[in-house]
C-alpha cells in the first residue's frame, strides 16, 4: 500500500515515515502544499496523511481540490488544531478521519489500517480465506493454524492480492503500490517477491497465478 505524508515539520514527518515503512508501507513525503499538489497530480495513493497548516496551499485547499476532481482516496487529517469547528470543517470537506497532535503512533497506525480496510469494503482486521487467516492489526498470517513467516514487504504484497481477489494485478501496478519514489526497484523485484510468497503459501487456500502478458491474480482455491 502506498501512502503520501503531507507534513511540513521534518522531524514529525520522518518519524511517521520510518514507523510506517517498518511495517512495509511505501511512503512518499511532501513538505509543503506545492509538492503535495505535484505528487497528487502525477501519482496514485491508497491513503493520504494530511496536515492542515502547510506552506503554500494549506491542507483544506488540497482536500477541497482532491474531492472536487472526484478523487476518493482516503484522507487522514493530522493537525495541532483541536477545536471542534476545525474537525467539522475538515470532515465536511471530505476528510475520512482526524487525529490531533501530539498523538500516539499506535493510534495513527490503527487509523491508517482502518481507512485502508474501509476503502476496500473490509470491516475487521482479521480475514479468513479457507485455511488461511490474515490479520492486518497483528501483521500475522496463519495457514492451517500454523504461523507463516513473512517479511514486511511480503505481507503488504499479500495484502494487495487479498484486497483485489480475482482481479489481475499488473506488475507495474504492484511496484507502484509497494515502492515509494525514492526506493530503487530491480526489474525482476516483483517476480522474486511473488515467488517467495508462493513458496510460503503452498498449502494455503489462496493461490497466486501468473496471467501471461498481464500480471498476477490471487484466487481462492479450497480443497474439495
Amino acid at each position: 500500500m502506498r501512502i503520501l505524508v503531507v507534513e511540513d515539520t521534518e522531524d514529525l514527518a520522518d518519524a511517521i515515515i520510518q514507523r510506517l515503512r517498518k511495517h512495509g508501507y511505501a511512503i512518499d513525503w511532501a513538505a509543503d502544499g506545492y509538492q503535495a499538489e505535484e505528487l497528487l497530480a502525477g501519482e496514485t495513493y491508497q491513503l493520504v496523511i494530511l496536515d492542515l497548516m502547510l506552506p503554500g496551499p494549506d491542507g483544506q485547499t488540497l482536500l477541497r481540490q482532491l474531492r472536487r476532481k472526484g478523487d476518493q482516496t482516503p484522507v487522514l487529517v493530522v493537525t495541532a488544531r483541536s477545536r471542534v469547528d476545525t474537525k467539522v470543517d475538515a470532515l465536511d470537506l471530505g476528510a475520512d478521519d482526524y487525529v490531533v497532535k501530539p498523538f500516539d503512533f499506535r493510534e495513527l497506525e490503527a487509523r491508517c489500517r482502518a481507512l485502508l480496510r474501509r476503502h476496500h469494503g473490509i470491516a475487521a482486521s482479521e480475514q479468513v480465506f479457507g485455511n488461511m487467516v490474515f490479520d492486518t492489526a497483528t501483521k500475522k498470517v496463519t495457514v492451517e493454524a500454523q504461523t507463516v513467516d513473512l517479511s514486511a514487504r511480503e505481507f503488504r504484497l499479500l495484502e494487495l492480492f487479498l484486497s483485489n481477489l480475482n482481479r489481475v494485478m499488473a506488475k507495474d501496478t504492484l511496484i507502484d503500490r509497494l515502492c515509494s519514489l525514492d526506493q530503487p526497484v530491480a526489474p525482476n523485484a516483483i517476480e522474486l517477491y511473488v515467488s517467495r510468497l508462493r513458496r510460503k503459501l503452498e498449502r494455503a487456500s489462496v493461490v497466486i497465478r501468473t496471467v501471461h502478458g498481464q500480471g498476477y491474480v490471487a484466487e481462492r482455491q479450497d480443497a474439495p
